[in-house]
């Protein structure tokens, strides 16, 4: 089997190199990564920190999806001597070679207005509609959807699956003050109204979670209340 690692740092032009590897049963991407580092490629970057599916920081395209690399075993990408292709997420700026800059992903969540408000009301005060969020809560800011999202691609200023998920959660929580705020950056020209509903980012999502849903039904909310103040 062929590894071919996308390469690049400053100074050097973007490029692929290929390495053979001897993937033992259940031999993750990670795994492999891992092992060149060691043997064939010791100034080969990635990331990476738990190894077991719970960080995401090893989010990587992987035959063209984005994955996690600690999740994606080599058996079930490519058969026996195939190529399997390894290249950063798309729309992040480069650091080196597998590396990224995870500051777009910050810097959409604060344009979304998708961080928690204190309101100044003791605990209890709020509700929080746990039913409905629940399935959306889980995010864990890996940058997967980011990376699939094809509005992001030709629009940097879109927020972006994530940031909009997050969204959708703190306008269900009651005890959150910046629900104003919020409403007039989703409601704006680059919010909600810009995606294309293709669900990419719910494709992709390794915790299962569907940010296309939770940006349908906040459209939903902005509807209703357009309705409701005429």
């Amino acid at each position: 089997m062929v590894l071919r690692v996308f390469r690049w740092s400053p100074g050097t032009g973007a490029r692929f190199e290929d390495f053979p590897i001897r993937p033992l049963d259940g031999t993750t991407v990670l795994d492999a990564l891992v092992r060149l580092r060691e043997s064939q490629a010791p100034d080969l970057a990635f990331r990476y920190a738990c190894r077991v599916g719970m960080c995401g920081s090893c989010a990587m395209v992987v035959n063209g999806r984005e994955r996690w690399a600690c999740r994606t075993r080599l058996a079930t990408v490519a058969s026996r001597g195939a190529t399997v292709t390894v290249r950063p997420l798309y729309h992040f700026p480069l650091i080196r070679d597998l590396v990224v800059d995870m500051a777009p992903f910050v810097r959409k969540m604060t344009e979304a207005g998708a961080a928690f408000v204190p309101g100044g009301r003791p605990p209890g005060a709020g509700q929080v509609e746990r039913p409905a969020i629940d399935a959306a809560i889980e995010c864990i800011g890996c940058g997967a959807c980011l990376s699939a999202c094809t509005v992001v691609r030709w629009n940097p200023r879109f927020p972006g699956p994530a940031a909009l998920n997050r969204a959708f959660t703190l306008d269900a929580d009651g005890r959150d003050a910046g629900v104003a705020a919020r409403w007039s950056a989703l409601l704006g020209e680059d919010g909600i109204l810009r995606c294309h509903g293709q669900a990419q980012c719910t494709a992709v999502c390794p915790m299962q979670i569907s940010p296309a849903d939770s940006i349908l039904r906040l459209r939903r909310k902005a509807v209703r209340s357009l309705f409701l103040r005429t």
